[in-house]
């Protein structure tokens, strides 16, 4: 990749901290900020030791604190079962299915491709959330402006973008309404297939989403009320606490 095309992809990167996850999160909350700290675990999580076997409160609380979402036992995702609109589909209804959606999802989002980004955003937005799409596809050509780019088009001649799920934590906030946070990081890939040596790494996003008509939808709707967990740590009892898990697609 010439250096005119590293820059770019250097500087795309570092733009992203400003890009449509500031709308979809509904604020841009980045790990730096993530400290407060949400301890409740997330729906479907190891649950703590039993004490029932006549080890004390305090030793099972000793035996928890020190897992970590690195040690811990992996989420494992769904396999897609089709493609549709740009995104994998055909996930089920519970809090796997939910999960495996956002992650797909986030994954798989033409972040700098207005026209793309629209198709996929119209086939996962619930219509519940009127504006929501037009808002997220201004976010995207806001951040192609941002970058040197027509504020219409695709991804820039000679870079591939890759983002990676490292970990989510899930919670239930209603009937059939679940929030994940996704730990993740995004990579410029070089024509030669090599990665750039700069990723923009260890971002945090959050989206809402609920099962409508057959599928996992997100919404943002203002009566569902989220939370936002510790920062993700891989080595952290306290992220684990706070119900990051790290993530694997299945086999």
């Amino acid at each position: 990749m010439s250096d005119s095309k590293t820059r770019r992809a250097r500087l795309t990167l570092a733009a992203l901290g400003i890009l449509v996850v500031g709308a979809l999160v509904g604020g841009g909350v980045t790990a730096a900020t993530l400290l407060g700290g949400d301890d409740k675990p997330p729906a479907g999580a190891t649950p703590p030791p039993s004490t029932s076997s006549g080890s004390s409160p305090s030793q099972s609380r000793d035996a928890l604190t020190g897992r970590t979402p690195e040690s811990a036992r992996r989420f494992v995702l769904e396999k897609p079962s089709g493609q549709k609109n740009g995104l994998s589909t055909g996930f089920s209804e519970g809090p796997v299915g939910a999960v495996s959606t956002a992650v797909y999802f986030w994954e798989e989002f033409a972040f700098l491709d207005d026209q793309k980004a629209r198709q996929q955003l119209e086939a996962i937005v619930s219509p519940d959330s009127p504006g929501y799409v037009d808002e997220q596809v201004s976010g995207v050509r806001k951040l192609r402006e941002g970058v040197g780019l027509p504020p219409s088009g695709g991804a820039p001649a000679g870079i591939t973008f890759t983002t990676t799920v490292n970990a989510v934590r899930v919670t239930s906030v209603g009937s059939k309404v679940i929030q994940v946070w996704m730990n993740y990081d995004r990579y410029a890939t070089k024509e030669n297939g090599d990665l750039d040596g700069e990723p923009f790494k260890d971002q945090d996003v959050g989206l809402i989403l609920k099962w409508q008509n057959g599928a996992w939808r997100i919404t943002n709707e203002a009566k569902y009320k989220g939370s936002y967990p510790a920062a993700y740590f891989p080595d952290s009892n306290v992220s684990y606490r706070a119900g990051w898990r790290q993530v694997q697609h299945a086999g």
